[in-house]
């Protein structure tokens, strides 16, 4: 089956990056040379933690067991849309595939409403559970964008107001309750403080209830699908606007479970210092922050008269593509660092099909590693990533510290037993493992 991706239209980096700073935020105090030098210290505070790991035989302690403790995944999210998921078996494809799940935990599949069903009642379902299923697979955590936005709607939608706020009323809810258990995360309203200026369905919807009752209602929506989804409200227009949203949706009793924040640079790289204003910014509210589409260039930045689409000779170059590692080691530092900061989220993998034809991706068209992607795999996999081995005191415990996620822990008692066992150790989990050896 051929998944049709859609159109993606409008440059809205631009605005990010010429928007005023609202009086509101926070001041930034700190250079970027003085962010980036407090990370490390960040890190492992905020994502690293204390384990106990017991050896037991039969009900008592163990001294002297070897234990080896591997880490299998994180908890934190580092991800990318994944668009470029194919169903064939080209060497391309292969090597796409297996590129992104070395890297990434986390991607974001389409559901832009026109792609999704271009004809009323007949939705691409079977298409998005084929690329669900494969994250399942290589144990990558799907997210669905998005449910609600004024871009793309298809041509069937009346244009009235009324008419269209029940069509994606159903729409959310079918989509959210169709996918339960195989997507349980949503982009569920996109872009929504701007969607009144559109001059269409869902911006004739929006502009009639208002861009805070819309988020509410769309939420209500998906909630009330999957009481056990994570849902997020996503916006490139991080201004007053949307910070006034937020603050109306806590009001309502409808915060989002992630607050969604736009990144693409085609423009030229946002200074750190704005990017940790941000985080703290919005990290005020108390809820969880996603950077949900990231985008760096490893070429020529983006020059004002060209179309939404970018050119077609648009090519990563050398110097672009150190430029752009050496952006990317400095940013994902800093989003790592930052304790509200749960999910990152880059735009696109390759520079094939790359929205705008933008030389953005990891990797190139040929699906070879830029540095860039070297640079972040020996961060995730490398440096924020921990294998420990030693042996049980007196008491049958070992102690150790390491990045929260996922791991495979094995005991081996002196007599040669072993036992293994699949931990799930993140923030808020039990510091204690207990693994009991197998009887002689």
């Amino acid at each position: 089956m051929q998944y049709d991706i859609p159109r993606l239209v409008l440059l809205f980096a631009a605005v990010m990056l010429l928007a005023p700073v609202p009086s509101s935020r926070a001041a930034t105090a700190s250079t970027a040379a003085e962010i980036l030098a407090g990370a490390s210290q960040r890190i492992e505070q905020h994502r690293k933690g204390d384990i106990a790991v017991v050896v037991l035989d039969r009900g008592q302690p163990v001294p002297g067991a070897t234990v080896e403790v591997e880490q299998t995944g994180h908890e934190f999210l580092f991800g990318c849309n994944a668009y470029g998921l194919r169903d064939d078996d080209s060497a391309l494809q292969q090597a796409y595939r297996e590129q992104f799940a070395a890297l990434f935990n986390y991607a974001t599949l389409p559901f832009y409403w026109d792609g999704y069903e271009p004809q009323r009642g007949a939705p691409q379902t079977a298409s998005r559970k084929a690329m669900a299923r494969w994250c399942a697979e290589h144990g990558i955590r799907a997210k669905g964008h998005p449910l609600v936005w004024h871009h793309l709607p298809p041509a069937w939608v009346p244009r009235d107001a009324t008419e269209a706020g029940g069509l994606l009323r159903d729409r959310v809810r079918s989509i959210v309750s169709e996918f339960k258990g195989l997507i349980d995360t949503w982009d569920v309203i996109n872009e929504s403080t701007v969607s009144a200026r559109m001059d269409n369905p869902v911006g004739l919807w929006v502009k009639e209830v208002g861009p805070v009752r819309a988020a509410a209602d769309a939420l209500g929506w998906a909630r009330g699908a999957n009481q056990q989804a994570t849902l997020i409200v996503n916006d490139f227009n991080v201004s007053q606007e949307y910070e006034e949203q937020i603050q109306g949706l806590i009001d309502a009793g409808r915060a989002p479970d992630a607050i969604g924040i736009q990144s693409h640079m085609h423009r030229g790289v946002w200074p750190l210092e704005r990017v940790w204003e941000g985080c703290e910014t919005y990290g005020r509210f108390g809820i969880p922050i996603h950077f949900t589409e990231t985008t760096v260039l490893s070429g020529q930045l983006k020059r004002r008269g060209d179309g939404d689409e970018g050119r077609a000779d648009w090519p990563t170059t050398p110097w672009g593509e150190q430029s752009q590692a050496r952006y990317v080691e400095q940013l994902y530092r800093l989003l790592f660092s930052h304790p509200r900061v749960e999910a990152i989220t880059w735009w696109d993998f390759s520079d094939l099909n790359a929205w705008q034809r933008a030389p953005a991706g990891f990797v190139r068209k040929d699906m070879s590693a830029k540095p860039a992607y070297r640079r972040l795999l020996n961060l995730v996999k490398g440096e924020w990533w921990t294998d420990v081995t030693g042996e049980t005191d007196a008491n049958g415990e070992i102690g150790c510290r390491g990045f929260y996620g996922t791991y495979r822990v094995t005991a081996t008692a002196p007599d040669g037993r072993k036992v293994t066992q699949e931990v799930r150790w993140f923030k808020r989990d039990e510091r204690r493992v207990t693994l009991r050896l197998p009887s002689q």
